[in-house]
């Protein structure tokens, strides 16, 4: 994982960038690289409060070294991130709590994190050394989530996350697959620990004004 920085509107922002090169699988909720497939970088990059282009997909591409990769956003200050490790799995989390949110809201509830561009602001990165199935894959982004919303709760916040977050899971794309990532199969318990810790620490580091 590398760490970056640029100048866009004036702003000094920053970018987490992992490069793993080909033999991998990732399933992820970003506008880049989206879905589930083979991948072999992936970025989470900061931009600003207020994000207004209208071209974010082609945005992560400029600011990504070519190919195929995932591209995540956050107006969280990505040099803020947490990562955390359990029994081979790593989680990295930037987390930003200016708006924090109900999953089932009722309906009409007002989010000024939507307008004008859905920007994520706590986006999760996961490594497992071990190759998964699709369906596997599916449970373990729900162990994730689970295990975020669990940290956030647990931190004191009235909330299961953002109207925004994004996640990214990485495992090696040969090898025997795992069957299951639920939080209590073996990988995906040590997924959601790494998470849990890693979201709970820049939960409890958050602050008004370091985060946006």
């Amino acid at each position: 994982m590398k760490l970056t920085y640029r100048m866009e509107e004036g702003t000094r922002l920053g970018a987490l960038l992992w490069e793993f090169g080909p033999g991998w699988r990732m399933i992820s909720s970003a506008m880049l690289g989206g879905g589930i497939g083979v991948r072999e970088w992936v970025l989470n990059a900061q931009v600003v409060a207020g994000y207004s282009r209208m071209d974010p997909v082609e945005h992560l591409v400029s600011l990504g070294p070519g190919g195929d990769g995932v591209g995540m956003m956050t107006a969280a200050s990505v040099d803020r991130y947490v990562r955390a490790a359990d029994g081979g799995v790593e989680a990295v989390a930037t987390v930003g709590l200016r708006v924090p949110t109900w999953a089932a809201s009722p309906e009409g509830t007002a989010d000024p994190e939507l307008a004008p561009m859905r920007v994520g602001t706590i986006n999760i990165m996961t490594v497992l050394p071990v190759a998964m199935t699709d369906a596997a894959l599916v449970n373990l982004v729900m162990t994730v989530t689970e295990a975020k919303s669990q940290a956030l709760i647990e931190a004191g916040y009235p909330c299961t996350g953002t109207a925004s977050d994004a996640v990214c899971v990485a495992v090696p794309a040969e090898g025997p697959e795992e069957l299951f990532g639920g939080p209590r199969s073996e990988w995906g318990a040590r997924a959601a620990r790494a998470v849990h810790t890693a979201v709970r620490r820049g939960a409890e580091a958050w602050r008004p004004g370091d985060f946006r």
